[in-house]
C-alpha cells in the first residue's frame, strides 16, 4: 500500500493475559498476529472471513513478511484440522449434542461441524470451555501496545450486533478466519451485498477532547454527532465519531471553501478538497502556484481579504508565526474580509501566543476561529493521510468535518485555542530530535567503519522500526534530500518548542541539542532541503 496505508494482516483470537483489562464499551477480541509477536484488542466489526478474502489479500500485499504470516496461518490450519479429525465423533453423536440444550456451548469437532456453524450464522453463547478463533486483521508496521491499538480503532455503539457479526461466536474446535478492515489501516474493503450501506466514512477518525482537571483518558463510542462526555470520574474524554459519508465516500459540505497558502502541505490539501467535490477558492503569495489548481476546478482569489469575504470557511497554511500574522493583519489581509459569521481556520504550525492573538482579532470582528495545524509531510498531504490537531470553536470543527476527511485520516479536537499549537510543537519536537539522532547514528557508524545499510537493517528489525525511520535513512543513504518536510521548518518548530518549555520553566535539553545541529545544517545551506539533510551537519 501507499505510505501510511497497510493491508489486512492475519491473526488468531487468543485469551488475553489475566492482568490486561478489556477496553470498556467495545465488543472486541484479543488478537495475536501471525508472523509477528504483536497483540491487540480488535473490534468485532473489523474481523472478516479469511478464506473469502485470502486471494485479495495476497494480491494487495506481496511483501515477504506478509507471505510468512500467510504461511503461518496455513500451517496453523493444517495442525488444527489434524487435531479435529483425531478427536472427531460420529455425526449422530454430534447432531445429538448440538440439539441438547445442556451441551449447546460445548466444544464441537470435525469439519462438518465447522461448516454448519458458519452457515447457520448465529451467535452461540458458549457455557463450557473458552473459545478460540483465527483472524486476519489489518496491522500497522511495528508493535503497538494492545490498549493503544484498541484506542486507535473507532468504537461502535453497544447493542444488537451488525449483520456481518452474527456468526462470530462458535465452539473452540471450529476455526474461523477473519480480516479486519480498520480505520487506522486506511484499507477499504468493498461492501458485501448483505452489509447495509453505512452513513459514515470508516476510514476517518474524529477525536474530541474535553479538558478537565484529571489527566486520565477514556474512550467512548458515539456516532455522527461530536460530543463531549465527561464520566462520573471527571476524567478527560476522547471520543471517536463518524462523519457524514455514504459507503466510505465523503459527502462534501455545501459551504464555499477558501484556501490561502499552496506550499508543500497546502498543495496536497487543496488537491484532495477538490477531488472530494468541495468548492474551493485559492490564493498564494506567488500567484503562479494557483494555476494548476485553477485547471483542476478551483477559483482564483486576488487577495486574502477577497477570499475570506466570498467564502464561508477559509483555511490558511503558511510557514511561521510572522507569515501567519502578516496574512491576517497585513494589507488586504484576512481581517479585512472578516464579518459576522465568517470562519477562519489556521493550519500553520505556530506558537500558542500567536494563534491566541489571531483568534482574538478574528472573533472581535464577529468571526469564528479554529486552529488546526497538521502532522505529516508532503507525501501524506498528497495521500490525504494527515493528522489534524484542532482547537477553538467546536461548532466550526464540526462544520469542517468533510474537509478534514478529505485531507486527513484522523482529527483531534483539543479544546481551547492554543492547545493545538502546543501539542503540534511537542509532536514536531520529538520528530525533529529523533531525526537528528538518526543522522548522528548513521554518521557514527560510518566513521567507525560500520555499514550504514546494516545499521538500518538492524533498526528495521527492532522496536524502532517505522516508516519515518526507514524513509529518512533511505534519503541519507541515497543522498536524496528533496524536501518532504523542510529542514528550516523543523528547526523553527524546535525553536518554538524550546520557547514553550522556557515559558513554564520546563527543561528541554534534548530538543536544545538537536536545535543546535539543525542550526549548523542551516549554516551549510540546507534550509530548503528535507529535514534528513541534518545529516550533513555531522560530516567533517
Amino acid at each position: 500500500g501507499k505510505l501510511g496505508r497497510y493491508p489486512p494482516w492475519p491473526g488468531k483470537i487468543v485469551n488475553p493475559p489475566k492482568d490486561l483489562k478489556k477496553p470498556r464499551g467495545k465488543k472486541c477480541f484479543f488478537v495475536k498476529f501471525f508472523g509477528t509477536e504483536d497483540h491487540a484488542w480488535i473490534k468485532v466489526e473489523q474481523l472478516k472471513p479469511y478464506h473469502p478474502h485470502k486471494e485479495e489479500m495476497i494480491k494487495i500485499n506481496k511483501g515477504k513478511r506478509f507471505q510468512q504470516a500467510v504461511d503461518a496461518v496455513e500451517e496453523f490450519l493444517r495442525k488444527t484440522k489434524g487435531k479435529d479429525q483425531a478427536s472427531s465423533h460420529n455425526s449422530t453423536e454430534e447432531k445429538n449434542r448440538r440439539n441438547s440444550s445442556e451441551e449447546r456451548g460445548k466444544q464441537s469437532a470435525g469439519e462438518e461441524k465447522r461448516k454448519a456453524s458458519l452457515s447457520e450464522g448465529k451467535v452461540k453463547k458458549g457455557t463450557g470451555e473458552r473459545k478460540k478463533r483465527v483472524s486476519s486483521v489489518s496491522s500497522e508496521r511495528g508493535s503497538k501496545s494492545p490498549l493503544k491499538r484498541a484506542q486507535d480503532q473507532s468504537p461502535r455503539k453497544r447493542g444488537r450486533p451488525p449483520k456481518d457479526e452474527k456468526d462470530l461466536t462458535i465452539p473452540e474446535s471450529s476455526t474461523v478466519k477473519r480480516v479486519m478492515t480498520g480505520t487506522v489501516a486506511g484499507f477499504k474493503w468493498p461492501p458485501s451485498v448483505s452489509e447495509p450501506v453505512k452513513d459514515s466514512d470508516p476510514h476517518f477518525h474524529h477525536f474530541l477532547l474535553s479538558q478537565t482537571e484529571k489527566p486520565a483518558v477514556c474512550y467512548q463510542a458515539i456516532t455522527k454527532k461530536l460530543k463531549v462526555c465527561e464520566e462520573e470520574t471527571g476524567s478527560t474524554s476522547i471520543q471517536a465519531a463518524d462523519s457524514t459519508a455514504v459507503n466510505g465516500s465523503i459527502t462534501p459540505t455545501d459551504k464555499k471553501i477558501g484556501f490561502l497558502g499552496l506550499g508543500l502541505m497546502g498543495s496536497g490539501i487543496v488537491s484532495n478538497l477538490l477531488k472530494m467535490g468541495h468548492t474551493v477558492t485559492v490564493w498564494n503569495r506567488t500567484a503562479e502556484k494557483c494555476d494548476l489548481f485553477i485547471q483542476e476546478g478551483a477559483r482564483l482569489g486576488r487577495t486574502p481579504a477577497e477570499v475570506v469575504s466570498t467564502c464561508d470557511i477559509t483555511f490558511a497554511c503558511v510557514s511561521d508565526p510572522k507569515a501567519a500574522k502578516d496574512l491576517v493583519l497585513g494589507p488586504s489581509g484576512v481581517l479585512q474580509g472578516i464579518r459576522p459569521g465568517k470562519c477562519y481556520v489556521d493550519m500553520s504550525t505556530v506558537d500558542a501566543d500567536t494563534v491566541t492573538e489571531l483568534a482574538q482579532v478574528i472573533v472581535s470582528r464577529g468571526g469564528r476561529f479554529l486552529e488546526a495545524p497538521v502532522s505529516g509531510n508532503q507525501q501524506l498531504s498528497n495521500d490525504g493521510m494527515l493528522v489534524i490537531l484542532a482547537a477553538g470553536d467546536r461548532g466550526l470543527y464540526e462544520d469542517c468535518s468533510s474537509c478534514f476527511q478529505a485531507m486527513g485520516k484522523t482529527s483531534f479536537f483539543l479544546g481551547e485555542v492554543g492547545n493545538a499549537a502546543k501539542m503540534m510543537l511537542i509532536v514536531n519536537m520529538v520528530q525533529g530530535s529523533f531525526m537528528a539522532t538518526i543522522a548522528e547514528g548513521l554518521t557514527l557508524a560510518q566513521v567507525t567503519g560500520q555499514s550504514q545499510q546494516t545499521l538500518l537493517d538492524i533498526l528495521n528489525q527492532g522496536q524502532l522500526a517505522s516508516i519515518f525511520l526507514d524513509q529518512k535513512c533511505q534519503n541519507i543513504l541515497q543522498g536524496n534530500f528533496k524536501p518532504d518536510f523542510y529542514l528550516k521548518y523543523i528547526q523553527k518548530d524546535l525553536r518554538l518548542a524550546i520557547a514553550l518549555g522556557d515559558s513554564v520553566n520546563h527543561p528541554t535539553p534534548m530538543a536544545a541539542a538537536a536545535n543546535e545541529v539543525y542550526k549548523r545544517a542551516k549554516a551549510l545551506d540546507q534550509s530548503d532541503n528535507d529535514m534528513s539533510a541534518v545529516y550533513r551537519a555531522y560530516i567533517h
